[in-house]
């Protein structure tokens, strides 16, 4: 464990790339909080080893795939050495083919810290300026203009960063959209000539797959968590028993992470006036209430095998060729690294765990606004008729739901072979990323839109207390946004609450109270 591993990433002001493996809470430090990017001693000297074999190979006239023969299935064109840098930025130029809305700036963030942690592990044969010239993209807050529509699994998106890297393209710097030359030229940088094999190795591998998915796994993890802060809310102010969340039904099932979210919402709603005064209100709840640990636990589990996967992609090297250190001369070896299945298959595995998720929080928000269940004002407004409340927010949530559903269709289930058939078998892990990505964000919108509708309904129970978790919970929503006594503009309160939870300060906040939720 890193001393990072402990820190929220917005604390962490640097990442040192070079020593040890890097984190996700690093990842999003750079991508989202905008921490520094350097190189260690170790790293400067494993890319400069690594480039001075690629140098001997092209001396050497070697044919190796990328460097001194054609890409794809013009594999079988020889490339002279006298034209190996016209191949890169050939290659850089042909592959900026992508369409539509751009990326996000934490997503293209994101990619750029990928390739970086890809290409400096010394098996890339890249050289050490043009790492740098990167990270110093990075640290100078210089963003790519990178459309984000069209990808099979990599090349395109990371073709339209690399543009940046020559001096071509466009780039957004001090807010303005301008030529790529003219961003480098104003941050004092300068465009670099691809060398041999830096071009395919700049949109090549995992890296705009794996990005994504660490952007999508941070969201879900902490979705997760607010997802029993929410739930537990909304369980105590329906007047749910409590009794469904005894620790011995739970220990009769062999899955931690139900009985870890049991023992959540325990903790959460200990000490409250209200789930005690009601804890034999009725029988048993309803299973949106009742199968909170089963259901938010199932998709912890989902969530953690994928943490796996992805936090091995992102210390892994997934370039082609490999350049190995061995023996006197090295070995390039071709093989298929690029490939994203091991990301994507797990990115879809966190799509229908958001799915989920969306779908149980989306049922216990109508509870909340639905006086037929919920025992409460209808749509939790004083006056209903004269005031429609939070009639809307829920139709707000099942919109999401409706978009999220379809989203959670797997994407690597997909094949469509590119490339002259060399190309046979295609992963499609960009878009099963790009989606868990999205998705992420619009289950933070409805677990944003429970928390607003429970923080009102706890209103109507006065005078009887919440617990002290959940009143301190209470007072944070309330600090933005106000009880809603007649009808005002909701969306910014949606907005603000989302924010918050974005932000992590609702989990910060439980936290910091009754110690690290369970996962």
């Amino acid at each position: 464990m890193t001393t990072t591993d402990c820190l929220h990433p917005m604390d962490i002001k640097e990442v040192a790339l070079g020593e040890g493996a890097i984190s996700i809470r690093e990842v999003i430090a750079v991508a989202r909080y905008g921490a520094k990017v350097t190189f260690t001693e170790t790293y400067c000297e494993r890319v400069n080893k690594s480039r001075s074999l690629i140098e001997k190979f092209l001396d050497d006239n070697r044919l190796i795939y990328g460097v001194t023969t054609g890409f794809g299935s013009n594999m079988t064109e020889v490339i002279s050495p006298q034209d190996a840098e016209t191949l890169q930025r050939n290659i850089v130029r042909s592959h900026a083919v992508s369409v539509g809305e751009t990326l996000e700036k934490e997503v293209v963030r994101a990619i750029q810290l990928m390739i970086l942690v890809n290409l400096g592990q010394g098996y890339s044969g890249v050289r050490l300026q043009v790492l740098k010239l990167i990270a110093s993209l990075l640290n100078h807050d210089i963003l790519p203009y990178v459309p984000g529509e069209g990808s099979v699994g990599y090349l395109s998106p990371e073709a339209h960063m690399s543009l940046l890297v020559i001096g071509e393209g466009r780039a957004w710097y001090n807010g303005e959209l301008v030529p790529g030359k003219d961003a480098l030229a104003q941050s004092g940088l300068k465009p670099v000539s691809l060398g041999c094999k830096e071009g395919l190795a700049l949109i090549s591998g995992t890296s705009s797959v794996t990005a994504m998915a660490v952007l999508a796994l941070y969201n879900s993890m902490q979705a997760a968590k607010t997802a029993d802060i929410t739930g537990a809310m909304s369980l105590e102010v329906l007047k749910g028993t409590i009794k469904a969340f005894d620790p011995r039904p739970h220990t009769l099932k062999k899955h931690e992470e139900q009985a870890k979210t049991a023992r959540n919402v325990t903790r959460i709603l200990d000490g409250s006036q209200i789930i005690e005064t009601y804890k034999d209100h009725r029988l048993q709840d309803a299973l949106s209430l009742r199968c909170i640990p089963q259901v938010h636990g199932a998709i912890k589990r989902v969530l953690k095998d994928a943490a796996v996967s992805i936090e091995n992609e992102m210390n892994s090297v997934s370039d082609n060729p490999l350049i190995f250190p061995e023996e006197e001369d090295g070995i390039a070896l071709m093989a298929g690294n690029f490939d994203g299945s091991f990301v994507g298959i797990y990115a879809d595995a966190i799509s229908i765990a958001l799915a989920n998720l969306a779908k149980i929080t989306e049922r216990r928000i109508d509870r909340l606004v639905n006086h037929h269940l919920s025992e409460l004002p209808n749509f939790l407004v004083v006056n209903p008729g004269l005031n429609s409340g939070y009639m809307i927010p829920q139709y707000t949530a099942a919109g999401l739901l409706n978009e999220i559903r379809v989203l959670s269709h797997p994407a690597t289930i997909d094949n469509t072979p590119t490339c002259a058939n060399q190309e046979d078998v295609i992963s499609f892990a960009y878009f099963a990323s790009k989606k868990a990505y999205r998705m992420s964000k619009k289950v933070e919108y409805i677990l944003a839109i429970e928390l607003m509708t429970a923080t009102q309904a706890m209103d109507f129970h006065l005078p009887l207390k919440p617990s002290p978790v959940t009143e301190g919970v209470y007072q944070l929503v309330r600090s933005e946004v106000p009880m809603v006594d007649e009808d005002r503009f909701f969306h910014p309160d949606i907005e603000e609450v989302y924010r918050q939870i974005h932000e992590g300060e609702i989990v910060k906040l439980v936290e910091m109270k009754i110690g690290e939720l369970e996962c």
